[in-house]
């Protein structure tokens, strides 16, 4: 297992694999919660739902540490899930659940075919180092401001949009037992300092209403959303898939999903590699070419299975910061994902305010690439400090990345140094004002 995982050649142990796989699942559970709640507004039975969730969590995870052996775990992406619920089966188009399911399908055939071809990799590669650095830096505030409003501690405001939340609430108070632990921890070199903060602050939130204790249990498995793209809808009694192929705007639904998932997860991967060592001093991720396979994968098998799509989790920086180098990390949460197949009820007794503190420690982590930042020269800082500001205050790490890469576009071309930028650069801001402007 040692030679295998490269356990000790990455300076990492058993017991920190371990922990830092916990770490992360925790982080992430809410998941296990949220994603059915969605495709139950989509139409999808709940058990259906929780069961492909669950099982698409723990396949997807369990390969990215065998294939790429890097802690970096997978599940069905948040806001992916909002448009298959919300905008594709709600509001406007109201598809059948299993056409939905075969937007996502196609959508990750198509970045699987990308990314086998070398192009998600050429892309990375054209992306300037400050840039690199800066997707890091704006996501680690994307995850402090994740776990701070999900703790309540921010909160939104009709006249000032954001404000301070109401820290003698339940959820508050939680939030900030939960940072001080995770810092206080972290401070003392504590082993497994983020896990405890959680365990820790989901037991105090028991008495004070936070922390729901399971009130029904369901240990019994529902497959039938399984193969949703190849399913009859039963409206049209046409196969979901086909009615993809024939409709433009499905077809342009699959697009939009493409550019999310493409550059959420590029961003993602680089701010865990940071975390992780295993990124260069020029921000380039070892092993790019296994984990952006198995993640292009895993959208297709996340349409494939019914639980949307499935993408690499940012969370996964919380076990790095606990501790986790390898994929063994990864093993450990894809079980804790097949046990929460049955055992749901357990998992969601951690509430986002549990979390939360984890969530800021690693925000704070991943800032330490600031001062790596020429800020100097504009056509290297502005670019930079729009992406690090954009993916917190867009609430989205394309968005985000979108506004670095036009701007970059546009200030060297200005500045006379159209020779300087990449071609794929050209092709990747030219799809983001495709994206801002149609879809």
């Amino acid at each position: 297992m040692d030679k295998f995982f490269k356990i000790t050649e990455r300076g990492s142990t058993v017991g920190n694999e371990v922990i830092g796989g916990l770490t992360t699942f925790l982080a992430m559970a809410y998941i296990i919660a949220v994603n059915p709640s969605m495709m139950v507004v989509a139409g999808m039975p709940f058990e259906a739902a929780l069961t492909a969730t669950c099982v698409g969590a723990a396949i997807m995870t369990i390969l990215m540490g065998v294939i790429a052996n890097r802690p970096i775990a997978l599940a069905s992406g948040m806001g992916i899930n909002a448009i298959v619920a919300y905008t594709l089966c709600a509001a406007g188009n109201g598809v059948d659940w299993r056409v939905a399911m075969a937007v996502v399908f196609c959508e990750g055939i198509v970045i699987l075919i990308l990314v086998l071809c070398g192009l998600r990799k050429a892309v990375m590669d054209a992306i300037p180092v400050s840039l690199r650095r800066a997707i890091g830096i704006g996501i680690g505030l994307f995850i402090a401001f994740i776990g701070l409003k999900g703790g309540g501690i921010v909160a939104s405001d009709a006249s000032t949009y954001l404000a301070l939340g109401d820290l003698t609430s339940g959820t508050c108070i939680v939030a900030i037992i939960s940072i001080l632990l995770a810092v206080i921890l972290q401070a003392m070199n504590v082993r497994g300092a983020l896990l405890i903060s959680i365990i820790l602050a989901t037991i105090v939130g028991i008495p004070l209403g936070v922390t729901q204790m399971p009130s029904s249990w369901n240990f019994g498995l529902d497959f039938s959303a399984f193969a949703a793209p190849f399913q009859t809808d039963p409206a049209t009694g046409t196969i979901a898939i086909a009615q993809v192929v024939l409709q433009p705007a499905l077809l342009l639904m699959v697009f939009s999903l493409l550019m999310s998932d493409f550059f959420d997860t590029m961003g993602t991967v680089v701010a865990v590699g940071q975390q992780a060592d295993f990124t260069d001093k020029d921000g380039n991720v070892e092993d790019i070419q296994a984990i952006l396979t198995v993640d292009s994968a895993a959208a297709a098998v996340g349409g494939l299975v019914g639980a949307s799509s499935i993408t690499s989790f940012v969370e996964s920086t919380s076990g790095a910061a606990a501790g986790a180098r390898t994929g063994l990390s990864n093993i450990v949460i894809g079980i804790l994902f097949f046990l929460c197949a049955f055992i749901a009820p357990i998992v969601g007794m951690v509430s986002s305010a549990a979390t939360c503190g984890a969530l800021v420690v690693v925000g704070y982590l991943m800032m330490t690439d600031v001062g790596e930042i020429d800020w100097s020269h504009i056509e290297n800082a502005f670019p930079a400090f729009i992406t690090i500001v954009g993916i917190p205050m867009t609430y989205s790490i394309t968005n985000g990345i979108g506004f670095g890469f036009i701007s970059y576009i546009l200030i060297m071309l200005f500045m006379g140094r159209v020779k300087e930028i990449k071609p794929l650069m050209w092709v990747a801001a030219l799809a983001f004002l495709i994206m801002f402007i149609f879809v």
